[in-house]
């Protein structure tokens, strides 16, 4: 009769503990996510120093994929969504219409689907590519989707050669960089015990 009370003891100190560490795992992904979204407000100034380059470096679409690779998802998208928008209002840049607007569109799709398929695939490199290669595409379309939208409400045009110069041609460094420099960090963060999405 004594094993009862003791069974149920364990028990709810294990869904104690439980939720403590879920909790405690919260509060690591909203930190995270906190400093990948000041990342992405101070980072345009840095890249902004490089001559010719750096606006095409896309510098704000590093936090945001990196915050879906590391915390997860739903803070890969917050983070992404909110980023350009901020930092319009806070420093005139990007200008939120139709600027900004399409960005956080853009920058939220890189976040979510990172943050998805890098949960969803096997734990191999080649996942790793797949998961950052499909957001970047991913989020380029929305781009381009989001800007017609607003190019319609507005009057204005937005052709399908707008939409190759600002998705592709003029992004073509920062598409090279995200492809080297992202898979870096995150197979760092990785070895380091940083990741909290997996």
């Amino acid at each position: 009769m004594a094993d009862g009370p003791k069974r149920t003891g364990v028990a709810r100190t294990a869904a104690s503990s439980g939720r403590t560490a879920g909790s405690s795992l919260r509060v690591q992904k909203m930190s995270y996510a906190g400093l990948y979204l000041a990342i992405a407000l101070v980072l345009p100034f840095l890249t902004g120093q490089i001559p010719q380059i750096g606006a095409m470096l896309c510098p704000m679409h590093i936090p945001a994929l990196l915050c879906g690779f590391v915390c997860g998802w739903p803070w890969g998208m917050a983070v992404g969504f909110i980023a350009p928008l901020l930092r319009s209002v806070l420093f005139g840049m990007p200008p939120m219409f139709p600027t900004g607007v399409a960005m956080a569109f853009e920058l939220s799709v890189y976040g979510a689907v990172s943050g998805i398929l890098y949960k969803l695939l096997p734990q191999r490199k080649s996942s790793l590519y797949v998961s950052l290669i499909t957001a970047m595409i991913a989020g380029r379309l929305v781009w381009g989707l989001v800007r017609y939208l607003l190019a319609g409400l507005s009057g204005t045009e937005f052709s399908a050669a707008m939409f190759l110069a600002g998705a592709v041609t003029t992004a073509i460094p920062g598409i090279i960089l995200h492809i080297i420099l992202i898979p870096l960090l995150v197979m760092l963060f990785e070895k380091a015990g940083l990741l909290l999405s997996r």
